[in-house]
């Protein structure tokens, strides 16, 4: 009188394990190709970091020059004598 009917279908628990051990199978065949696209996506990130890094110093060194280069112009056309 009290039992369920068991259906045809498998439990969720048995479709869970079946899940788990197909995710399995698959991700250990991709594992490698996984992790090395990881370790790639690692080390650019570490070229990018290096780049910005050029590009502000750069970036710097050429607002410091004109800065320079348009005080000393300024200078220059204003110390020009006419005799």
């Amino acid at each position: 009188m009290g039992k369920k009917i068991v259906s045809l279908t498998a439990s969720p628990v048995d479709q869970y394990r079946k899940q788990i051990k197909q995710d399995y199978k698959k991700t250990k065949s991709v594992l490698k190709a996984t992790r090395l696209k990881a370790e790639a996506k690692k080390n650019s990130s570490g070229f990018r970091d290096a780049f910005l890094v050029i590009v502000a110093i750069l970036l710097f060194v050429l607002c410091v020059y004109a800065f320079f280069y348009l005080n000393l112009s300024t200078e220059i056309d204003m110390d020009v004598d006419a005799d």
